[in-house]
């Protein structure tokens, strides 16, 4: 056994070397914390990053997803490189414009799933979508054609196809829905319908809801129900034409 007095200097070169190692742990945390998160933005960098935001909110809805970004940058009153250096790829810019609204379908899809009646969820889910679709060509592009890089957007897709196949299962067993379709068929008439959306509500607001209706009633097993809405006229199909950019019908 050590004497006492070679005891209490084990003991204290012992708590030494503990307190030591406590403070590179807390050290090596605070390291680490401070590398996960970014530094704050100076008042003028967050300036210009709501701008751009701002201005891309603006073009997206007008001019779709695929506008130039040298166009984002001119709206928003700032250079090229601010814009590069805040947003390096285009998904960059995706995911801060759109976050919200993906966020929103998402849990709209989640409510649908809770739902009892599974053809009435899936219904008014659909009719959500494409609300937004209609009233945001930016969005509307994002649902139908995709980019890469937006993380949300991704998380959205596969949300979205598993909120659609549950429901569908789930109507086609109360025998509302046929047994002859999956859900691919599904978003690929969505998508065809999607992209006309934002034309449609420029000509009159809220008649989308009558295509859409007929395409969910050609998934029913059911006798159809009445259609909400009158037809577009001839005059305002070509204009939905027209703003599509294809060549409007013939005579």
């Amino acid at each position: 056994m050590a004497p006492p007095e070679n005891q209490q200097q084990n003991d204290h070169h012992h708590r030494q070397q503990q307190n030591h190692q406590r403070q590179n742990h807390q050290q090596q945390h605070h390291q680490r914390q401070n590398q996960k998160k970014p530094a704050p933005l100076r008042r003028d960098a967050l300036r210009n990053r709501d701008l751009l935001v701002a201005a891309a909110r603006e073009l997206f809805a007008e001019q779709g997803i695929n506008v130039p970004l040298d166009e984002i940058a001119k709206r928003a009153g700032v250079g090229n490189a601010t814009l590069y250096r805040r947003f390096p790829a285009r998904g960059d810019l995706v995911e801060a414009v759109f976050h919200d609204d993906l966020a929103a379908v998402m849990a709209a899809g989640e409510r649908a799933r809770r739902e009892d009646d599974a053809w009435g969820a899936l219904t008014a889910y659909l009719e959500g979508v494409c609300a937004l679709l209609a009233r945001d060509r930016g969005v509307s592009d994002l649902m139908t054609t995709g980019i890469e890089g937006a993380p949300t957007l991704d998380a959205i897709h596969v949300h979205n196809h598993e909120t659609l196949s549950g429901l569908m299962r789930r109507a086609a067993a109360a025998g509302e829905l046929r047994t002859d379709v999956v859900t691919e068929d599904l978003l690929f008439a969505l998508s065809a319908l999607g992209a006309s959306l934002p034309a449609i509500e420029s000509i009159r607001p809220g008649s989308w809801r009558r295509p859409l209706s007929l395409l969910l009633d050609g998934f029913r097993s059911t006798a159809q129900r009445p259609l909400p809405e009158r037809p577009l006229t001839a005059q305002e199909t070509d204009l939905v034409h027209r703003e599509l950019g294809g060549e409007p019908p013939e005579a």
